[in-house]
């Protein structure tokens, strides 16, 4: 089963993504956790590009986007998803979609197709969506900001209704759920979540 994580950066999507492995693990499931982009030795210097370096034109920002999904489906989801593995991800194609197509104003059809193409067609059997407001999740950042978190609230906001934009359309795939419940009880929804998708 190939599992996805989305949101704003602050709405907890890795700490949730991580209780959720720690519980299928216990389970005696096996369990492969991965992030974008990064994921592989190219994902990971394609990372370091696009958040630690400097200006990135919106349709290159989309493009490495794009490549670094490319390698990581071919190298680490779908031979994870072969051997019968979970796959949870942290962030995936919807994140692409809201933040270059929606925020940056590249086109939501635009953006998708190229990462559509860029992945083969493989989308996530369920995406779980947390949801929070941009001001509230802004609020939760803590450290240093890389360069997309330092983009001004309007991005933020954009990126927020590009989500929900995409809830709206794959209803049957993104379960959006509120990322400003307690810890616990949001991991309870995702687990549930979770259960009814497999």
């Amino acid at each position: 089963m190939f599992v996805t994580f989305e949101g704003l950066d602050g709405s907890g999507k890795t700490t949730q993504l991580r209780l959720l492995a720690e519980r299928l693990t216990a389970k005696g499931q096996t369990v492969v956790v991965t992030r974008e982009p990064g994921g592989t030795e190219l994902g990971e210097a394609i990372r370091d590009l696009l958040l630690h370096g400097g200006n990135v034109a919106p349709w290159a920002e989309a493009a490495l986007y794009a490549a670094s999904r490319a390698q990581h489906v071919e190298e680490v989801i779908r031979p994870a998803l072969a051997r019968g593995a979970v796959m949870l991800c942290d962030r995936y194609v919807d994140s692409s979609v809201a933040y270059q197509g929606i925020a940056r104003g590249l086109g939501l059809e635009r953006v998708l197709d190229l990462n559509l193409a860029a992945v083969g067609g493989l989308l996530p059997d369920l995406t779980l969506l947390l949801e929070m407001d941009a001001t509230v999740a802004d609020s939760r950042m803590t450290g240093k900001r890389d360069r997309l978190e330092r983009e001004d609230a309007s991005f933020h906001a954009r990126a927020a209704a590009g989500y929900r934009e995409l809830a709206a359309r794959f209803p049957e795939r993104i379960v959006v759920l509120d990322a400003t419940l307690p810890p616990d009880e949001l991991a309870e929804r995702i687990h549930g979540a979770f259960l009814s998708h497999s």
